[in-house]
């Protein structure tokens, strides 16, 4: 989009043409403005119905998309540990992306004029200063740096982006308070409603795989039942710090509630999703829990690739039934169609 605003040529040979010429500048003049302010308008809107920091960065790229194509959108507040990184690409392109983002933000040069990193990928930094700390926002395009225009509309949408986070950052420990399950730390199925659905349009949008794996402990009731609830409880935190270390930080992995677990993987096809799947119940099982000889606990897993015409009940529903099938196989293995 161009919000150039070069006055054209204006002819003197006729006082009415100049006057002409006048008008219709002014009218050009104002409709850009008219412009601008309705996509900042947007951003706002955008904005606003967002509560976490993460949501805001993918809200904020879901906007600027359109108007300045990139492929990383990254925040980073070492202040308050936090960093996300939002990435439309996929692949090793995503993998590349994402670390040559990493290492910038570590970086403290200033990217002014843009750095050409060794892929071919442009990233240009910003750093956001409060009366608390600072924050850096980092944006990567392909093969090109940003465009004089595309930088003046990223500058004045820096403006609501930065007061955004602020009021995100703010109200962080409160957010993940509500949000995070208060036995293992995990996500919450709060945070799982607020943002599958943001995860299935963006990976329809980018033509991403997006694939879901549901998680029921087999046998845990058993155990918590003959060995009492203080160790069942140490059993779920156990099996949580299992599956965190496992997962990606892009991935969403949720306590849905009692011993049921899911995990969105992002940007991952069936065949890895089943890869993944198989190493988790292997682990479980090599944690060697038991509440008897014959108790031992283990996982059921039900693993489902989301497709085109899936809505988010028709996707939850064919995962629990393949999830099912596990469980009535025998329990402690990985079923999947």
């Amino acid at each position: 989009m161009n919000l150039s605003t070069k006055k054209p040529h204006i002819s003197t040979s006729h006082p009415q043409a100049v006057e002409m010429d006048r008008v219709l500048f002014e009218l050009d003049l104002l409709k850009r403005q008219s412009e601008k302010l309705d996509l900042m308008n947007r951003l706002h809107g955008r904005m606003a119905g967002v509560l976490s920091v993460t949501g805001m960065i993918e809200a904020y790229s879901v906007w600027l998309m359109p108007l300045v194509p990139h492929e990383l959108i990254g925040y980073s507040n070492a202040a308050r540990g936090k960093r996300h990184l939002f990435c439309s690409g996929h692949g090793p392109n995503r993998r590349r992306a994402i670390a040559f983002a990493e290492e910038l933000i570590e970086s403290p040069r200033p990217l002014d004029e843009g750095c050409l990193g060794k892929d071919g990928h442009y990233a240009h930094k910003w750093v956001f200063e409060s009366a608390e700390d600072a924050g850096i926002l980092l944006i990567l395009k392909d093969d090109k740096r940003l465009a004089e225009d595309e930088m003046g509309l990223i500058n004045e949408s820096l403006e609501i982006l930065a007061e955004s986070l602020q009021r995100g950052l703010e109200y962080e420990e409160l957010f993940e308070r509500a949000s995070n399950d208060p036995l293992t730390g995990l996500s919450n199925r709060r945070v799982f409603d607020e943002r599958i659905r943001g995860m299935m349009d963006s990976a329809k949008r980018y033509k991403r795989p997006l694939t879901m794996i549901s998680m029921d402990l087999d046998r845990f009731k058993e155990i918590n039942d003959k060995l009492g609830h203080q160790a069942g409880d140490e059993v779920l935190k156990t099996v949580a710090r299992l599956f965190k270390q496992a997962v990606r930080s892009t991935d969403l992995l949720v306590r849905m509630g009692g011993d049921e677990f899911v995990l969105i993987l992002d940007d991952t096809d069936q065949k890895n999703g089943r890869i993944l799947a198989e190493r988790l119940c292997a682990a479980v099982d090599a944690l060697d829990i038991r509440a008897d000889a014959e108790t031992k606990l283990g996982v059921s897993i039900g693993l489902s690739q989301m497709q085109e015409e899936d809505s988010l009940g028709q996707w939850l529903e064919r995962t629990d039934d393949i999830l099912y099938h596990a469980k009535a196989a025998g329990r402690s293995r990985v079923a999947y169609r």
